[in-house]
């Protein structure tokens, strides 16, 4: 409940600032353009967000006697959860990892990686698993693509903010037109690092608490804490193969462990929790 509380909370706080930033740029009828175009923006990403992730990983629907250990794992985990039979996906890259999408639990898919399915153990995969049909159960799926929705449209229109106040096409030539550039500029920078920094904080949220559901549904919170261990360790040491999909920026909070290798200055923006903090939580479950 306390994370649901949080997660409300920041959606709100993300919506709002895209309110801010319209009103900012063009009085109440921007505010009501942004609110608009955010509403339809959201409308999209509930139909279609699912759709667009899993081609553009080239995701490969199997069923049970193409990847019967996978399905089958599924299956058992989607009864104990008490949740419609999702669909299952594998993708082609030998980069340990496992996502969940769909906008609610009759529309959900649930991906593994080929490289997770070698490297985990079969309790260390159904831990992981239970995880993302722990994300389908809380609906994490929908939340994640609604905050990544709005926080990309906040960054598009200070995109544009910024280049129409470097153009001259905001403010004019007086004093008061400078102050004026110089304050959308501001704007064009601060907002989008704060639309950032919330829509991190939600999926950080979200993980937390799919760790805590997954290990319930599994009843084996150390096969989870036990593959964390190994995802975390695959993902800082994976090396491209030929033929490997590689993982985007805009889609690394959907997956189990952050697929990106990050420098000291992209730890600051994370897309997950600490895992070794993930580990040590299950561990004392």
């Amino acid at each position: 409940m306390g994370n649901m509380i949080k997660t409300t909370l920041l959606l709100a706080s993300l919506t709002g600032l895209l309110v801010i930033v319209g009103q900012m740029i063009g009085g109440t009828s921007g505010m009501i353009i942004a609110f608009i175009f955010a509403i339809v923006m959201n409308f999209g990403s509930y139909w279609y967000s699912d759709k667009i992730v899993l081609k553009m990983y080239h995701a490969q629907e199997v069923t049970s006697a193409e990847a019967p250990q996978l399905y089958g794992i599924v299956q058992k985990l989607a009864m104990r959860a008490n949740l419609p039979m999702p669909k299952v996906y594998i993708v082609n890259t030998s980069m340990p990892n496992a996502f969940a999408t769909g906008r609610d639990p009759q529309h959900a898919a649930v991906a593994a990686t080929s490289g997770i399915l070698e490297l985990l153990t079969s309790e260390e995969l159904e831990g992981v698993l239970a995880h993302e049909m722990a994300h389908v159960k809380n609906r994490d799926t929908l939340i994640s693509a609604v905050a990544a929705t709005i926080a990309g449209v906040i960054t598009m229109v200070a995109t544009w903010v910024k280049w129409a106040a470097i153009f001259g096409g905001i403010g004019g030539r007086d004093d008061n037109g400078a102050n004026n550039i110089i304050g959308f500029l501001a704007l064009a920078i601060v907002a989008p690092l704060a639309a950032t920094i919330i829509q991190l904080a939600i999926s950080r949220s979200r993980e937390f608490a799919a760790d805590e559901e997954g290990a319930r549904i599994s009843q084996k919170p150390w096969a989870l804490a036990s593959a964390l261990e190994k995802l975390e360790y695959g993902s800082k040491n994976y090396r491209q193969r030929r033929g490997d999909v590689q993982p985007s920026q805009t889609t690394a909070h959907m997956f189990i462990v952050n697929p990106l290798k990050g420098s000291a200055l992209m730890n600051l923006f994370r897309t997950h929790p600490v895992t070794e903090e993930r580990i040590r939580r299950l561990r004392a479950m």
